[in-house]
Order: C-alpha cells, then structure tokens, then sequence
C-alpha cells in the first residue's frame, strides 16, 4: 500500500479503498466478505456479541439504542466509508450497546477482529484515519447527547436538518434535497424527541417556507434554516 501518504482524511482515503475489488481484499485479510441486506434488516443488533468490523460499501446505516424504557435513541446514521466494530481485545465476549440498521439497501464488508488488528498494524496511514473517523463519530454523538439536555426541540431540529444536508443533500432550487428520506418518527429519534412535537414543528417550518417535504422527500431552505437559528 505504498501509494499512500500520510495526513488523509477518512474521506480521501477510507472511501477510495472501497474501489478495491474483493479479490484483492481476500489476499490482505482472508476472513473479509462482502454482504448485502435490504431496508430495515440489522447489520447487528443490540445486546449480540459481535468480535468482527463492519466497513459499508454503499448505503445508509443507522445506529440506535434501545433504553431500559423502551425508548429508541439514534446516535448517528452512517454511509459509505464508514466503520463500525469493537477494539477492545475482549471485543467477542461483550455484547453490543448498540444497533445498527440498514436504511434502504446496504453493501458492507464484515472484517474479522484478527485481520482488522493485522491491517491496524500493517498499514499506519490506514488505521490512522479509522481512528480519526470513529473519534469524529464519538464527537457528534456527544454533541447530540448535549443538545437534547441543553437545547430546546426546535433548535435540535433545524441543527439536525442542516447536519442532514450536509451530509446526504443534493442542491436543488430551493437549498437542498435530502438524498435519504426519514419519517417524522425517525426524525425524533435522530432529536430526542417525541414524534408529535417534531411534526408540530416541521408543519411550522413548512408554512413558513422553511422547508417543504413529501413521502418521498425533504426539501431543505438552508438559508432560511441557519437564519432562524440567529432569530
């Protein structure tokens, strides 16, 4: 892997890999498989034991906790590039805190924990940006966990819908399209939130031109959205 330098992002480096056709994947780590599940179904879910690395090749994942009274909390929705998997070296007898669900067709590689150790060490500019990507992921999830204590629902919102831009939207004429489409109930999740407030609000936001939205899509007035954050 000579051909990489030092200093790479996760975006400039873990998503050019993906381009690596499995066949030559096999050769560094022969425990790698490619797999492919449909929406909804579960990468792993909550409280299984799980020793390998999961590296998603194409699609959205989401990763959801389930509290003790039964609320569902997303911590964060992943995409392309992105890995997910325990370091720890007891990673095969601890169970998961977490879920982590396909959201419309996913791709990913499932990479054993000796093989993901043998990459870690082989290749130091590689593990560098898994570390970057994950410690950049606990930051936004603890962002996420300080806003819904000190932050009111609205406020959320509209910093989870510009995040949201951000990272799926395609511009349009109006700001931008969300290229991944959540329900209300699954935007509440995203915010800590119940699912009527949050439709409270983004009938709110629609009739004041904010954004607009269908079954199918979310149509996101940026301006106006980082305006009424200064409001």
């Amino acid at each position: 892997m000579s051909s990489l330098k030092p200093g790479n992002t996760k975006a400039g480096l873990l998503k050019p890999l993906l381009e690596w056709k499995l066949e030559q994947w096999q050769k560094e780590c022969p425990s790698i498989q490619e797999i492919e599940i449909p929406d909804k179904h579960f990468l792993y879910r909550q409280g299984e034991r799980c020793a390998g690395f999961f590296w998603i090749k194409e699609g959205i994942v989401k990763l959801s906790h389930l509290t003790i009274q039964g609320n569902e909390l997303t911590l964060a929705l992943l995409q392309r590039g992105d890995i997910i998997g325990r370091l720890q070296r007891d990673a095969v007898s601890q169970s998961m805190e977490e879920s982590a669900q396909a959201l419309g067709k996913v791709v990913f590689y499932q990479i054993g924990h000796e093989d993901f150790k043998q990459l870690m060490s082989r290749w130091p500019e590689w593990s560098w940006s898994v570390f970057e990507a994950i410690y950049t992921r606990q930051q936004q999830i603890e962002r996420k966990l300080r806003a819904i204590l000190t932050q009111p629902v609205e406020k959320r919102v509209i910093a989870m819908l510009l995040e949201l831009a951000q990272l799926f939207g395609a511009r349009c004429t109006h700001g931008y399209a969300l290229e991944i489409f959540l329900t209300q109930q699954e935007l509440a999740d995203l915010v800590g939130a119940s699912r009527s407030v949050v439709s409270t609000i983004m009938n709110d936001f629609r009739s004041r031109g904010i954004l607009d939205y269908t079954r199918e899509q979310i149509c996101i007035n940026d301006t106006a959205l980082i305006n009424d954050t200064h409001d």
